[in-house]
């Protein structure tokens, strides 16, 4: 059965009320903060058939009603409409992230953002290797045998190396192998440097093949087989602000579930371009998150897609402001990696 606009503006008027009380929702209280134009008896009814259709249920015996992930569900496709953040939050991010002096600090400082700015529990996945390019190779002699590789990906992530050589290799070799290997592989994307490195070893100069068959080994390690993935968290503190309603009474379950570094990049490393996900209550696949919420995006530089970021906290969250604050912090991040 479909609602009718008043039914609707019911149930927005609940969630808005349940998110900014903690408290289960009345009739009467309906009428008297939103200007529903109608009798508390109309409102009783429409909340009878809300309740009826899943929307909202009683938690206790009270009067009370609160929206359940069906109702969040519904405000979230239908009624929210996301909250443009004020000239002064537009400030406060862009101050807070443009400090930024490395990728770790970037990452750091947008993981603490977002956790202070919606007041939930915020993670950042560093940017992906896979879906990054090469933008230097640098080798740095450390003795005739020993070269420390670093590579310096688009997004700003930094791998380094040692590379053990076969036999003492001089200056002006080293300086060969790194204009050879640049010439490579700069620009390319690191899942597609595997034939471009075998072919390093078969266009090298007699001379500089014992060395580069090593390093390839080595460059193959850090641009293909290593890619481990990294998570930021902050504010774990946030899910303890909660009422006795939130997270079904327990904590446990969530804390042992932010601990799982495969679960938190389940849950944000799957982030599409331009879309922010809401997966709210059992709509999460991870039966410890099934009393969260979960609101995460993309980010990168333009419309490439290195990582994911969101935030996750109790259904009984502000969507509208959560959906626009991950969005503009992504938006920012993006920017900053576009402008390194």
């Amino acid at each position: 059965m479909g609602l009718d606009d008043r039914k609707l503006a019911v149930l927005r008027a609940i969630v808005e009320d349940y998110v900014a009380t903690q408290e289960p929702v009345g009739s009467k209280a309906l009428v008297e903060r939103h200007q529903l134009g109608v009798s508390p008896a109309t409102v009783r009814n429409d909340m009878a058939v809300l309740e009826e259709e899943g929307y909202i249920r009683q938690p206790h015996t009270s009067a009370g009603r609160v929206p359940t992930d069906r109702g969040y569900r519904l405000f979230v496709d239908r009624l929210s409409r996301v909250k443009p953040l004020s000239p002064a939050e537009r400030r406060a991010i862009e101050r807070f992230l443009v400090g930024a002096v490395d990728l770790d600090d970037v990452v750091h400082r947008t993981v603490r953002l977002l956790a202070q700015l919606t007041r939930q529990v915020a993670v950042v996945q560093y940017p992906s290797l896979a879906r990054s390019s090469v933008r230097h190779l640098e080798l740095v002699p450390i003795s005739t045998t020993r070269l420390m590789l670093v590579m310096i990906a688009d997004t700003g992530r930094v791998e380094q190396r040692l590379v053990e050589l076969p036999a003492p290799v001089p200056a002006d070799d080293v300086t060969a192998l790194r204009r050879l290997v640049n010439e490579k592989l700069v620009g390319s994307r690191l899942s597609e440097t595997p034939p471009l490195v075998q072919a390093l070893v078969e266009e090298s100069p007699s001379h500089l093949r014992p060395a580069m068959t090593t390093l390839s080994t080595v460059l193959l390690e850090t641009l293909v087989e290593r890619h481990e993935e990294r998570i930021a968290l902050a504010g774990t503190a946030n899910l303890t602000r909660g009422g006795l309603l939130d997270f079904q009474g327990s904590l446990r379950p969530i804390l042992e579930a932010l601990e799982e570094e495969v679960v938190l990049l389940k849950l944000i490393g799957e982030a599409e371009p331009s879309t922010t996900r809401v997966l709210i209550g059992d709509e999460n696949e991870i039966d410890n998150l099934r009393a969260a919420s979960v609101v995460s995006t993309g980010y990168g530089p333009g419309a490439t897609i290195v990582g994911g970021l969101g935030v996750l906290g109790p259904t009984r969250m502000d969507y509208p402001g959560t959906i626009a604050t991950v969005r503009a912090v992504a938006r920012y991040v993006g920017e900053l990696l576009a402008q390194n």
